[in-house]
């Protein structure tokens, strides 16, 4: 068995948050992308978007926190987990708005939300948020950021 490191320092811990945070984060989406997933991986999926998210919460700014929920509530919405997936979206919202977070971000975290209601046929709260989403594009001034969101939210029109 492995033994855990003991006494380990605030800087040691740290170093370990901002390995593990982006490392999790992209294992997630590395599964997120797959086209096909077994259930294993949607296990593994779970589990490396609640990791990603523990490690941001550590070190992470706001924006870093707001991502990390908006990814957990991508994955619950993927897997069918409508209500985490809500849960996590506004959760995100809340952490945009509370600290005033640009745009791109926002926008997501409406996304997400929008998302959620998709899943349990909640038209109204779906089109409000896609909706604000929409509204905060041209508010994006990365043209690659703005393209991201734009396409995700045309995705979500179309279903």
């Amino acid at each position: 068995m492995t033994e855990p490191v003991k006494d380990a320092t605030p800087e040691q811990s740290a170093a370990w948050h901002r390995t593990f945070a982006p490392q999790a984060f992209n294992r997630t989406w590395e599964l997120l992308d797959l086209d096909v997933r077994t259930s294993e991986e949607d296990e593994e999926m779970l589990s490396s978007t609640f990791t990603q998210r523990f490690h941001w919460y550590q070190i992470g700014d706001a924006r870093n926190r707001a991502i990390a929920d908006w990814q957990v509530s991508r994955v619950a919405a993927v897997l069918g987990y409508a209500e985490l997936s809500q849960r996590f979206g506004e959760r995100s919202l809340a952490v945009c708005v509370e600290h005033d977070l640009d745009a791109f971000v926002r926008g997501f975290a409406h996304e997400a939300i929008a998302r959620a209601a998709a899943e349990v046929d909640d038209v109204e709260t779906f089109t409000e948020h896609l909706e604000l989403a929409k509204a905060l594009l041209p508010d994006i001034e990365d043209i690659e950021d703005r393209d991201i969101l734009a396409a995700d939210l045309a995705e979500m029109s179309e279903e």
